[in-house]
């Protein structure tokens, strides 16, 4: 038993001489991205610069039109922070699961359309078959991504189109039928969404949840399978962030103050999946931060009002463009700074197989010293005595009889 100076028993060093903190990740598989914990510094020091910014907008939409932050226009505008806040985040967990889904805006407005024609019905009523088809849909989105393996992008894509088709059969706008109103309880839905967003962010950060959501990222191949766990993974964060968009168009149609347009949606895509980048969300899927989701909505939603209380038309699609063009620039400081660290600061490297390390790329020094064997045969003396491997019955060729003395 080993003491310190204190007279207390001293911490034990493990005997291969290796820091802990390797130890602590030897048993990660580099097959499923590096091992060690991801840093989430980077994540931190980024959500102060958003919330700084927030402070900023909102002291600009303050003074422009001190109304929209308080009484009804502050009811409306929580209301707009909870459906683009849902958007955002089915954006963002397609996008931590590596299978970014693209159909979310289509999705919206094709629940937006339905709700506005079936609203007259009750809110349950028209609620329910909207539900059950978004999950089917998001099922076969899903099955369609990790059966034929191929990038979620692109499937979200054609599935999109398919949503779109739907679209296009009204003509006209259509006024909402019901009396639904979500801003008599915008307060309760605002908290909601708060709450799932930065608890989402909490359990993200845990490293085995992290890795484990973002299984499905390449990391050799991108044709290569990541397994039946990724896919199941991904499968549950496509079937939700279909159903989160779903709900997003509900608020979208109860809480305009006119019709519902039959738009593509893909701008609402755009504004999504950028507002999740902007987050911290890392486009190529498992890095995200904490309270970035919820920040970086409700600085969208401020500048929108900013910018119509000024008098501004501002197109969604270039807002979509520009976030999205800034959530590019933050993926690129999150995967450069984000990266695990471990003990010696660098990534470690497979060992070769057979030079006596460990197989998983982590060479444990050996915990004492071993004999090194001779570079060179010693060279053998000139004279020696009869060698017994020169006997006759060593020989390989026919015995020669003869050769003896008789």
């Amino acid at each position: 038993m080993a003491y310190d100076e204190t007279g207390r028993d001293a911490p034990a060093e493990p005997s291969s001489g290796v820091p802990a903190a390797v130890l602590e990740n030897v048993f990660d598989d580099p097959l499923h991205g590096e091992p060690g914990r991801d840093r989430i510094a980077v994540h931190v020091v980024w959500e102060f610069v958003l919330l700084a910014g927030l402070g900023g907008m909102a002291y600009l939409l303050w003074r422009e039109n001190a109304d929209a932050l308080r009484g009804d226009g502050l009811k409306s505008l929580l209301v707009d922070a909870v459906a683009l806040g849902l958007l955002a985040l089915a954006a963002g967990l397609s996008l931590r699961a590596a299978a970014v889904n693209l159909a979310v805006g289509p999705v919206a407005v094709a629940a937006a359309l339905h709700v506005a024609e079936q609203g007259d019905r009750g809110l349950r009523e028209a609620l329910l078959p909207a539900l059950v088809v978004a999950a089917l849909g998001g099922a076969a989105l899903a099955l369609a991504v990790v059966v034929l393996h191929v990038p979620g992008w692109a499937a979200s894509l054609a599935g999109a189109a398919g949503v779109i088709v739907y679209i296009e059969r009204r003509a006209s706008p259509v006024v909402v039928q019901g009396t639904y109103d979500p801003r008599g309880m915008a307060v309760n839905l605002f908290a909601g969404f708060a709450a799932v967003a930065v608890l989402g962010g909490l359990f993200g950060a845990v490293k085995a949840i992290r890795r484990l959501v973002g299984r499905f990222r390449p990391v050799t191949d991108p044709a290569r399978r990541r397994g039946v766990v990724a896919a199941m993974v991904t499968v549950l964060a496509l079937v939700g962030s279909t159903v989160l968009a779903m709900l997003a168009g509900v608020l979208i149609a109860t809480n305009g103050t006119g019709p519902v347009a039959p738009t593509s949606g893909l701008d609402w895509s755009i504004l999504a999946v950028g507002t999740a980048m902007l987050a911290g969300t890392s486009a190529y899927g498992r890095r995200g931060g904490i309270l970035g989701t919820l920040i970086a909505v409700s600085l969208v939603v401020v500048f929108l009002a900013w910018a119509q209380a000024r008098g501004w038309t501002v197109s969604r699609w270039a807002v979509g463009g520009a976030v999205l063009g800034g959530g590019l620039l933050v993926t690129r400081l999150v995967e450069a700074l984000g990266r695990p660290r471990t003990a010696t600061g660098e990534a470690p490297e497979l060992a070769p197989a057979g030079d006596g390390t460990i197989s998983t790329g982590w060479a444990l020094t050996r915990s004492g010293p071993v004999d090194t064997w001779p570079s060179v045969l010693p060279v053998q003396a000139e004279e020696t005595t009869a060698d017994p491997w020169e006997a006759h019955r060593w020989e390989t060729g026919p015995q020669r009889w003869d050769a003896d003395d008789r």
